[in-house]
Order: structure tokens, then sequence, then C-alpha cells
């Protein structure tokens, strides 16, 4: 419970969080962060870890010089890109017996499994911007044995578009009187905003499930 009240406090207060971590830990801070975006997107166990919200707050920390902005958009993209590097072959490497681990929640899988039926390979790009299938979709990519070739350009392209459009928003609009007073507020919409999709999925699949289920009991004699 401590470590969720902790990580709870870190999302909501980032601004306090990464200016502590900036001033105590000066160019390691680099370090941190790259740290934090490999592992929320390079293993289904760490979807927790702040994504959106982070690259946010970098953004708005180096609009003030605190960090180089583009030091951080290069080292975050490569993050980003190794980590579901990492994923796929995690997923590649377990194959089906991921489904049997008590590590991974079948629920997410199941989800982002829905989200490959829709979207096609298009799913590692759009993923991105969806927490959780974020985490999810580099694994079950491994797992359904993707090419990797095929896999690998919606990885690029999907991680500098993803650290690029947050950090870039955090850089420019970080700062602005408003959002600067009221930031947990905005780290909580960014984190709703981005909910959306994995709630809109979750309602269609169980629309369709219910209406699956009347058909088979009308059919049924």
């Amino acid at each position: 419970m401590e470590i969720i009240a902790f990580l709870v406090d870190f999302i909501l207060h980032l601004d306090k969080h990464l200016a502590e971590i900036i001033s105590q830990y000066g160019l390691w801070t680099y370090g941190i962060l790259f740290f934090i975006i490999f592992m929320e997107t390079g293993f289904v166990v760490t979807p927790f870890l702040p994504g959106d919200s982070l690259l946010f707050a970098a953004g708005t920390f180096a609009a003030l010089d605190a960090l180089n902005v583009f030091v951080v958009l290069g080292l975050l993209a490569v993050a980003a890109i190794l980590g579901d590097t990492a994923n796929y072959w995690i997923g590649h490497s377990l194959g089906e017996r991921a489904y049997q681990s008590r590590w991974v929640k079948k629920e997410y899988l199941d989800r982002t499994h829905a989200f490959f039926e829709k979207h096609g390979g298009k799913t590692i790009f759009l993923a991105r911007f969806v927490p959780i299938i974020r985490t999810f979709a580099p694994f079950v990519a491994g797992v359904g044995r993707m090419s990797y070739g095929y896999f690998v350009t919606y990885n690029i392209v999907g991680g500098i578009t993803w650290v690029s459009l947050f950090t870039l928003a955090g850089y420019f609009f970080g700062n602005i009187p408003f959002i600067k007073e009221h930031f947990s507020i905005v780290i909580i919409v960014i984190i709703l905003i981005s909910l959306v999709p994995v709630a809109i999925e979750g309602w269609k699949a169980r629309r369709e499930g219910a209406q699956r289920q009347v058909e088979a009991e009308v059919e049924t004699p």
C-alpha cells in the first residue's frame, strides 16, 4: 500500500518530484527519465509507471532550461524504442506460455488482442498513446511472432512521435500560469484523456459480447 501511495503521489505531483530530482541528481536526471520510460514500455509488469505525464513534465522543465530539450527528446525516444524492442523479444521468447504466467494479467492481453484485431500492425503505433495497451502491444506482437522487420518500423515511428508530442506539449504549454498553478489537475486530465480509447474498446467489446450471446440464444432451439 505504501508503494501504491508513493506512486500516486509521484504521478500527481510530478512537477514537485521532478524538480527535486533535478536539484538533487543534476545530469543523472536524464538517466532516471530514460530508466522510467524504458521500464514503462519495456516490461508488461510495469504499466503503472508514468509515461505521457512524465514526458509532459520533462518538457515543462526543459522550457525552464532545467533540462536540455534536445537531449530529452533524443534520449527518451531511444528509451521508448528500446523498451518496445525488449518487450517484443520477451514476448517472442515466451510465446504462448505468456498466457499461463501469473505475472501477466490475461485481461490486459485480451484487450490488446482486441486492439490488434481492429487496427492490425498499426496497433504498435497507435498503442503508444494508450496506457496499458502501450505496454502490452509489443509483448503481444512478440507472442504472436509478428515479423520483427514489420514491427520495428512502427516501433521507431511511434516512439519518436509519442515522445515528441508530449514533450513538446509540456515545453510550449507547461509553463502557462494556469497550467503551472493546476499542474496536478492537468496530469489527471492527461491520464483520463489517454484512457478514453481503452474505455471505448472495453465498452465495444462488452456490447459485442452481449450481442453474440443474444444471437446464440435466439439460434438455440
